[in-house]
């Protein structure tokens, strides 16, 4: 027969829903789920110092990067060079104020909140409680939108766009700027959900047997989808956290394909209106996310131009198949690949933000190409439509609950004999 165990040693494992009894990790080590290979914990050596100094660091360099010029190019004798705060400034000085708002969020704000709340959260800053809680439950969501890495990317290759028509060079702001990406990445790396939550508040004790090896809800349990605390499905609140939550996402399918159809029909008009106009000498030519590529390969630039195609026509197209796929899946149609399924899941959620690297492009030849009347690039409604589709996409993979598609998963031997306590 199965004992209590100490509810911090288990886990319902997020995306698959299976019990995992956790082991004692050596530093640096981490837990996987036996069933999905989902990463469950990880045990870091100086869980509050790494953090701390990394965050600190990241901090420290994006203020760095915010103070001094960015990019600078020169053609033709005329010189041009931009700060990054200049780059949503123009946004929104061209009536583009969404996609500046969009760069200010997703560049700046987003990654500079999470690592100053790390910095609350592992230090174990005196606040109120819920505070405390709410905070946490932000980072968690927030971690995702953070787009620093994917902005630099849309840098270097907007370097590339702009070699064929003058000369291109970094200013004093741009190594601070990669290594506050890097820095920032690391530490979120080092922030472990399932330690942080226990430095938080104990976990609740469950008031029943748990049967290793046995998704959750066969044991009439779930998990809290905010602080992974094990609770009764009965049990509409958690009591570590106190947010209400349910075996499965409600309406997690109808809200999925509701935004999936949305950003379908954004789709059409993203890639037939231009995303941006090139004015040369007087002369203005739009330019379409297709129409770039073929410029880009035809100048000779093939890997870039084969970044911006997977990036920006091929990730989004089947980014919304995989996910029309998933809930097909979860509905109970076609055949039971579990396996697959998680697969295409996690592909969908981690390339999903990586087509914003179009949208950060034009962001920064619309701030750097100011030449009056010699070349100025400005953005254009393709650019914003795009914009749309991206952030849709997004939401709609964080709606789908990815246990859906483990719950159509035939009970195994192993499960049954725990059933029967054999």
């Amino acid at each position: 027969m199965c004992e209590h165990h100490h509810a911090t040693r288990h886990i319902l494992c997020s995306q698959c829903d299976m019990l995992v009894a956790l082991p004692q990790l050596q530093h640096g080590h981490k837990a996987t789920c036996p069933r999905c290979g989902t990463t469950l914990t990880t045990e870091w050596d100086a869980p509050r110092q790494r953090p701390t100094a990394y965050a600190i660091v990241a901090l420290f360099m994006l203020l760095l990067a915010n103070l001094f010029p960015f990019v600078n190019m020169q053609v033709a004798g005329v010189a041009s060079e931009v700060t990054l705060l200049e780059i949503p400034g123009v946004l929104f000085s061209e009536d583009y104020a969404s996609l500046g708002t969009f760069f200010l969020l997703f560049v700046q704000l987003v990654p500079a909140f999470c690592l100053v709340t790390i910095l609350l959260l592992v230090n174990r800053v005196p606040m109120d409680f819920r505070l405390r809680v709410n905070l946490a439950r932000v980072l968690f969501h927030l971690k995702s939108w953070g787009m620093a890495e994917i902005f630099l990317a849309g840098v270097l290759v907007s370097f590339v766009k702009l070699m064929a028509y003058g000369d291109i060079g970094i200013g004093s702001s741009f190594i601070p700027w990669c290594l506050f990406c890097l820095l920032q990445l690391r530490a979120f790396q080092c922030v472990d959900r399932h330690w942080l939550w226990d430095d938080i508040a104990p976990a609740p004790q469950p008031q029943q047997a748990l049967r290793v090896g046995v998704p959750g809800i066969r044991q009439g349990l779930r998990s809290c989808s905010c602080c992974t605390a094990i609770v009764a499905i009965d049990q509409p609140v958690c009591p570590r956290c106190h947010t209400r939550g349910h075996a499965r996402r409600r309406n997690s399918i109808q809200w999925t394909l509701a935004l999936l159809m949305t950003a379908v029909m954004l789709y059409l008009p993203a890639n037939i209106l231009p995303i941006m106009v090139t004015e040369l000498l007087g002369d203005n030519t739009p330019s379409t996310i297709l129409s770039g590529v073929i410029f880009l390969w035809s100048e000779g630039s093939y890997p870039v131009a084969l970044v911006i195609f997977i990036a920006s026509i091929m990730v989004p197209t089947l980014k919304m198949i995989g996910i029309a796929w998933l809930c097909i899946d979860a509905k109970g149609h076609g055949r039971r690949d579990c396996e697959r399924m998680h697969f295409i899941y996690e592909v969908v959620e981690f390339v999903g933000r990586w087509s914003m690297i179009d949208v950060f492009v034009i962001a920064v030849l619309s701030a750097l190409v100011r030449m009056g009347g010699l070349m100025n690039i400005y953005p254009a409604m393709g650019a914003l439509m795009f914009a749309l589709v991206v952030i849709i996409t997004m939401f709609a993979a964080m709606t789908f609950d990815p246990r859906l598609s483990w719950d159509r998963e035939p009970q195994t031997h192993h499960e049954e004999s725990l059933e029967h306590g054999e």
